[in-house]
């Protein structure tokens, strides 16, 4: 009887040595490891109207459209409505189209990289990467209001979509000279009276009375509103 033991230890030991010690795997990766990234990927890839910024870019149609502003409507019965206004990346047009709560977005694959405005040639604007150094032409239809913003030597954000520039983002705030606006009123100090000031990128913004011609002043470009005088 003692063959018995034998004969099963060895067919146990044969089928160990045929499993794999490690998961099967695909493209070097193991099958758990993708199934896992797979799911990942499409719960980060979905965005709900709740989640919806303004400046935000998503794909719709194959194309890239920013988020320009939205509202929700809120309903006695039913879920809520989302009207969302876009402005397509590639073609220039604004569409506005109004969606319900359920409905999700795919956020459009861009890319950004950090770039300085180098000199503009015929209506086309030239952006030097800063890191490989190469050039970008941008039209001015794709530069739209930014271009109040730009003075040489500014830096931006290149907006990439499958290889092409369609969009760019100044900075949230700049420094920035007045280089036309009104005298100041004699004796005025404080920031109650305001005028408009004509500033040197192309801007104009509301700034106190007191301040003059020569100025170097802060801006928020998103509202486009005077922050502060910087101290020389």
């Amino acid at each position: 009887m003692l063959f018995r033991p034998i004969i099963l230890a060895a067919v146990l030991g044969s089928a160990e040595a045929f499993a794999p010690a490690t998961p099967v795997t695909f493209s070097g990766r193991s099958l758990s490891t993708t199934r896992v990234t797979k799911r990942s990927s499409l719960y980060m890839g979905s965005i709900s109207c709740s989640d919806i910024k303004t400046g935000m870019t998503l794909l719709i149609d194959k194309e890239p459209h920013k988020v320009i502003n939205f509202s929700i409507m809120k309903q006695a019965r039913g879920a809520a409505k989302t009207t969302i206004k876009f402005k397509n990346l590639k073609k220039g047009n604004t569409v506005e189209n109004t969606y319900r709560s359920q409905e999700s977005f795919d956020p459009a694959e861009i890319l950004r990289a950090g770039a300085q405005f180098t000199y503009e040639d015929n209506g086309n604007y030239i952006f030097m990467d800063n890191e490989t150094f190469e050039e970008t032409l941008i039209s001015s239809d794709i530069m739209g209001d930014n271009l109040q913003w730009i003075t040489e030597g500014a830096q931006v954000t290149l907006i990439m979509f499958d290889g092409l520039a369609i969009d760019i983002q100044v900075p949230k705030t700049i420094e920035a000279t007045i280089v036309e606006t009104e005298p100041n009123m004699k004796g005025n100090t404080s920031g109650a009276f305001t005028k408009p000031a004509t500033l040197d990128c192309g801007a104009v913004v509301t700034v106190p009375g007191f301040l003059e011609t020569g100025e170097l002043i802060r801006v928020d470009t998103e509202k486009k509103t005077y922050l502060d005088r910087v101290k020389s």
